[in-house]
């Protein structure tokens, strides 16, 4: 069994650096929409959803909770301009989901814009939308957005989750990294970022609680630690977590101390504040994801054994 102060430590030291580095979460208002304006809500949607799971789980402390709760209050405020960014996003580029992927977990946490939702829900309704060419994993998220959204989702998601990759169960060696990044998205949308376990098919359950130990193992070996921590998330988010105590050591030995996840082997050498960020700031979120709903999960299987 993972020691459960190695698990929580690495969420709290993950939150100091990404509070300690919020200026790093920042738009190009100036940049023509065709070079990827959009791309830059990424980082602040992956925050909103982060905190999101933090504050649902309830298993961070007080000065975690405060720098969640800051964290956020800094995105909205100063990265969105109150949401307006979104807004002018979806002016932008009508069909594009991201405004609104963006701005739910945000509203669901109390902060609300009533034009960008009028905005985004008739794009949504769109026959256009819904006919979007994208990959399986990433059209399953948009059903469950649209779920979230109190709106009729178009695909229906198990409709989309027949077309993933994790739904055939193919053979499990020729995983490689992106195809494991599609697994652990996959994970994630039917369990509702961990929320419910068993939004999980007993037999996709079964496959990955056979398989994921080798991935981890692969993984670890590779020192792929952004990927490591997804699959750490999705071992959490099964009917019975294993908690792989050599996967969590690892990966709680690769954190700097100042609380940075280096993506893959080491920090990049680089004196460039925001390049730095741009590298680190995504395997540390998901370090804070991984160890709150690791902690949550444990704590919860220790009080049902008692």
């Amino acid at each position: 069994m993972t020691d459960t102060r190695l698990v929580h430590t690495v969420g709290a030291r993950a939150l100091e650096w990404l509070w300690a580095h919020r200026d790093g979460f920042r738009l190009e208002p100036d940049v023509d929409p065709e070079v990827g304006f959009l791309e830059r809500f990424k980082p602040v949607g992956e925050l909103g959803v982060i905190c999101s799971v933090l504050f649902r789980e309830g298993v961070a402390g007080s000065r975690q909770a405060r720098l969640a709760r800051g964290l956020l209050d800094h995105a909205w405020r100063d990265v969105l301009d109150g949401g307006r960014m979104l807004l002018h996003g979806q002016r932008t580029e009508p069909l594009s989901p991201i405004p609104w992927e963006v701005y739910l977990p945000f509203k669901e946490l109390g902060y609300d814009l009533p034009d960008l939702e009028r905005h985004a829900l008739l794009n949504l309704r769109l026959d256009s939308w819904a006919a979007l060419e994208t990959k399986p994993n990433r059209r399953l998220g948009l059903s469950a957005f649209q779920r979230r959204a109190g709106l009729t989702p178009r695909p229906h998601e198990q409709e989309a989750l027949a077309a993933t990759w994790l739904a055939r169960t193919p053979e499990p060696w020729t995983v490689e990294g992106h195809i494991a990044y599609d697994v652990t998205h996959t994970v994630f949308h039917l369990t509702r970022w961990g929320e419910d376990p068993d939004g999980l098919p007993a037999r996709l359950a079964d496959y990955l609680a056979a398989w994921l130990p080798v991935w981890l193992d692969d993984w670890r070996d590779l020192r792929h630690w952004d990927l490591m921590g997804e699959l750490l998330v999705v071992d959490a988010c099964l009917p019975r977590p294993t908690f792989d105590e050599a996967a969590w050591e690892a990966f709680a030995g690769a954190q700097q101390p100042d609380g940075a996840m280096p993506a893959v082997r080491d920090l990049p050498a680089t004196d460039d504040a925001q390049d730095l960020f741009d590298v680190v700031y995504h395997p540390t979120l998901v370090a804070a994801f991984a160890s709150t709903l690791a902690t949550s999960r444990a704590l919860s299987d220790l009080a049902h054994a008692s």
